[in-house]
């Protein structure tokens, strides 16, 4: 890791700070409400919320992953920590195995310290950065091993990679651990959120949260001498067929809301898997966006003014996010160069 950026949440383990801001989340599990879906259960007590998670992580895997955005993975690889389970229900999860089948994840509870055991492994086997995948849901136990590692000599930048539906106190509580969010921003209207993700109010908290992201970090991505992001907020926008994100109205809101010069991911990885490949009732999504509907998506980041980000190229994009994928070309092109 180049030597020129050294991640905030050092300067708090060393003050006391990071001691303090996650025995605060953890005092929010008592009475959980650390995503907007405020189950009021007892995780300490290992009581299960709705998430079907409790007082321990869910790892359900971690590696060096190369699939990534470009300035994420680098030569070597971000280092992948997989949550189990989710506080959404989406009936497109291309992960669905892993986020919504709370059964058989149960086996992957570990605790605190192991989690930390991982990151360190992750940083030894040389990854850029500890890249956490749905954290929403554990971001206590996610901060509590980050202060473990970071007095066993942790020193990479921690990616947040979320479903963006979280909570704007616990992201309060965040500023200065995370260096990097990667959150999506899955619709632009909340009705598709409940039909098609399951939760209330998605657009609303998404956005109240991208708010919160954006006060932290500011619309500047920060990188090292070697390319690499070291902080900074990039926002993913998944193309679904017929225009069910929602993509334009998202753009418009990124940009009057926040700065045309936030980074933006456009993906083409969608498939129907999970219940929209099988359920009548979400026929809207029962097959792959069309490469007309991929090419005006990707017309809108130039027609809007969007300067920042990546957009992975149509063909091939689908299997990006698996986490058994380990493709080391990264199907990614720097927005820039299609303007």
């Amino acid at each position: 890791m180049a030597a020129e950026y050294r991640p905030h949440y050092l300067a708090l383990y060393e003050s006391g700070e990071l001691e303090e801001r996650v025995q605060a989340l953890e005092k929010m599990l008592l009475s959980c409400n650390i995503c907007p879906l405020d189950c009021g259960n007892n995780r300490i007590e290992n009581q299960i919320a709705r998430c079907f998670s409790g007082r321990l992580p869910i790892v359900s895997s971690y590696t060096k992953h190369f699939g990534e955005e470009p300035a994420i993975v680098g030569t070597r690889g971000a280092g992948l920590i997989f949550f189990g389970n989710c506080n959404l229900r989406c009936v497109y999860c291309q992960n669905y195995q892993i986020s919504q089948a709370h059964k058989g994840q149960i086996k992957n509870e570990v605790t605190h310290e192991r989690l930390a055991d991982m990151m360190l492994e992750l940083q030894t086997r040389g990854c850029h950065n500890i890249n956490f995948v749905s954290p929403t849901h554990f971001a206590p136990q996610m901060a509590r091993a980050v202060l473990v590692a970071a007095g066993r000599g942790l020193h990479l930048p921690i990616v947040y990679n979320t479903n963006a539906y979280d909570s704007v106190e616990v992201l309060r509580r965040l500023d200065g651990v995370v260096d990097i969010y990667l959150p999506d921003l899955k619709y632009a209207d909340s009705t598709e959120g409940y039909a098609y993700s399951k939760v209330p109010n998605y657009t609303e908290h998404a956005r109240a949260a991208l708010k919160e992201m954006y006060r932290q970090t500011g619309d500047e991505l920060v990188f090292g001498d070697d390319g690499l992001l070291r902080r900074g907020l990039v926002v993913r926008l998944l193309v679904l067929p017929n225009d069910i994100a929602g993509i334009r109205e998202s753009l418009e809101w990124i940009r009057d809301c926040l700065s045309p010069r936030v980074a933006v991911s456009l993906m083409a990885q969608y498939y129907a898997t999970n219940k929209a490949a099988s359920e009548e009732r979400y026929t809207l999504l029962s097959r792959r966006i069309s490469e007309s509907e991929w090419l005006r998506a990707v017309s809108l980041l130039d027609e809007l003014g969007m300067e920042e980000g990546w957009m992975q190229e149509y063909d091939g994009a689908s299997h990006y996010y698996r986490p058994d994928f380990d493709d080391r070309e990264t199907p990614f092109k720097d927005v820039r160069d299609f303007q």
